[in-house]
């Protein structure tokens, strides 16, 4: 199955590319996700948990930077785990591309995945609301990380000594993601639409 899904970053392109590709400091934006073990440079261990009423379905497994073209700024991710606690089991290839609009970016992302297990009873319109819900997280989470980096240093002496004073704040952190308040979104959105076709 594939997914298509994009998003609106307020910084230069090469900094959003950058950032994306830095599994340290993305990871925290990804909802559910836990990075355990830097292999190398391109190759990463972690776990995914995804909620669904009262059951938890982890994901333990390998992320790889399998493609990276930094004039382009493109590249691609394959990643493949287990459940931990189940016989099922996921793999995805997303390609990622980042180009100027405006004064910022725009990141689009293709996703071809496969999941067997207790996920895979979820058809293409859920799992394509679902990710456009999870994209829509992870890119506000991005959008704070990366344009607190770019504020401006002021150049007032006083300024300067108070601003290297003060702590920065903390990065921004995806929040964990229920699958059953994602379902509920998308029952209501459902119903909204029947009722809207009715009244037309």
């Amino acid at each position: 199955m594939q997914l298509e899904n994009s998003f609106q970053v307020g910084a230069p392109p090469d900094k959003v590319f950058a950032y994306l590709l830095d599994i340290n400091k993305v990871v925290g934006c990804v909802p559910g996700a836990e990075l355990s073990e830097v292999v190398d440079p391109t190759t990463f261990k972690g776990k995914v948990k995804v909620k669904v009423g009262p059951i938890t379905v982890a994901y333990s497994g390998t992320a790889r930077i399998s493609e990276r073209d930094d004039a382009q700024r493109t590249a691609t991710l394959t990643a493949e785990g287990r459940e931990t606690t189940g016989p099922g089991s996921a793999r995805a290839s997303a390609n990622m591309k980042v180009q100027t609009a405006g004064e910022g970016s725009l990141v689009e992302i293709v996703t071809e995945y496969h999941v067997a297990g207790r996920v895979a009873q979820f058809g293409r319109g859920v799992m394509e609301d679902v990710s456009k819900r999870l994209i829509h997280d992870m890119a506000a989470c991005i959008q704070a990380n990366v344009e607190a980096a770019e504020e401006p240093v002021p150049d007032d002496d006083v300024s300067a000594a108070v601003a290297r004073s003060t702590p920065a704040p903390a990065p921004q952190t995806a929040k964990p993601v229920s699958a059953f308040a994602l379902f509920w979104h998308l029952v209501k959105l459902r119903v909204a639409r029947l009722f809207g076709r009715r009244s037309a």
